[in-house]
C-alpha cells in the first residue's frame, strides 16, 4: 500500500525546477525543459548516492537495461537524489552509471514539488526523497511508482524490472554477460561481434589485465579462448555462442 500523503501525480506536470550541477570543474545549471521536454524519459529517486540499495541494486539495474528501455523508445534515464552535485558526479564515478543521467536535486526542490521529500532526521539525513520511480513523457507524468509506507527503506516497485515491464511487457532484457578474452584472438573477436549483434551489453575481461591463464582455467575448467558467461553459466567458445543463439 501506498503512503496516503504521497500523490500519484499521474497526468500532472513535473515541477519546474533548474539544477546546479558541475560538469568539467564548472558550474552548469540544468533545467526541467531540458531534461523533460520533447522526450520520453524514466526517473528514479532514492534517499541517497552510495546507500547501501541504491548503490547495489537500484542505479546499477538501470544502467544494465538502459539500452533495452531506449529500444523501446525512452530518451533517457535519469537518477535523481537529494545531494549535491559533488557527491552524486564521485558517485556516478564509483558506479556502473554511463547510460544513466544523475541530477543533484541539492535543495529537494523537485522532490518536494512531487510530494515526497521525507524527514530522514533520526538516521541524520535530513530531508530526502521517498523512493520512486515514474515515466515521464513531454514533462507530464505518465506513470508512477511510489514504494509502500513501510519502516526503514522498502525497494519493491521502483525498480528497473517493473518500470519495463510496465513500459514494453514483451521485451526481454539480455542477462548479465561477461567474456574473457586475449589480446587478438579471432574467436574472441568473433563472440564480440555476435554478442553485439544480438544486443547484449558485456563486461570484457582481458588477458594480461584483468584475468589470468591460471583464472580462465578455474573459472571455466578450459584452456581456449573466449569463454563466455551469460546469466552465470558458462557457455562456452565463439562456437557454443553461435549455438547458443541458434
Amino acid at each position: 500500500m501506498s503512503n496516503p500523503n504521497f500523490e500519484d501525480k499521474a497526468g500532472q506536470a513535473v515541477p519546474q525546477v533548474t539544477f546546479a550541477t558541475r560538469a568539467n570543474d564548472e558550474w552548469k545549471n540544468v533545467t526541467t525543459d531540458e531534461l523533460f521536454k520533447g522526450k520520453t524519459v524514466v526517473v528514479f529517486s532514492l534517499p541517497g548516492a552510495f546507500t547501501p540499495t541504491c548503490s547495489s541494486t537500484h542505479l546499477p539495474r538501470y544502467n544494465e537495461l538502459a539500452k533495452t528501455f531506449k529500444a523501446n523508445g525512452v530518451d533517457d534515464i535519469v537518477c535523481m537524489s537529494v545531494n549535491d552535485t559533488f557527491v552524486m558526479n564521485a558517485w556516478a564515478e564509483d558506479q556502473e552509471s554511463e547510460n544513466v543521467t544523475l541530477i543533484p536535486d541539492g535543495n529537494g526542490e523537485f522532490t518536494e514539488g512531487m510530494g515526497l521529500l521525507v524527514d530522514k532526521s533520526e538516521i541524520g539525513f535530513g530531508k530526502r526523497s521517498w523512493r520512486y520511480s515514474m515515466l515521464v513523457k513531454d514533462g507530464v507524468v505518465d506513470k508512477m511508482f511510489i514504494e509502500p509506507d513501510l519502516p526503514g527503506d522498502p525497494f519493491e516497485v521502483s525498480d528497473a524490472d517493473t518500470m519495463l515491464a510496465y513500459l514494453a511487457p514483451e521485451a526481454k532484457p539480455s542477462e548479465a554477460t561477461t567474456i574473457l578474452t586475449k589480446p587478438g584472438c579471432p574467436y574472441c573477436a568473433k563472440a564480440k561481434a555476435l554478442l553485439a549483434e544480438k544486443g547484449f551489453e558485456y563486461q570484457e575481461l582481458v588477458m594480461g589485465k584483468e584475468v589470468s591463464f591460471t583464472a580462465l582455467k578455474a573459472l571455466s575448467g578450459k584452456e581456449t579462448w573466449p569463454q563466455v558467461f551469460i546469466g552465470g553459466k558458462l557457455i562456452g567458445g565463439s562456437d557454443d555462442l553461435e549455438a547458443y543463439f541458434a
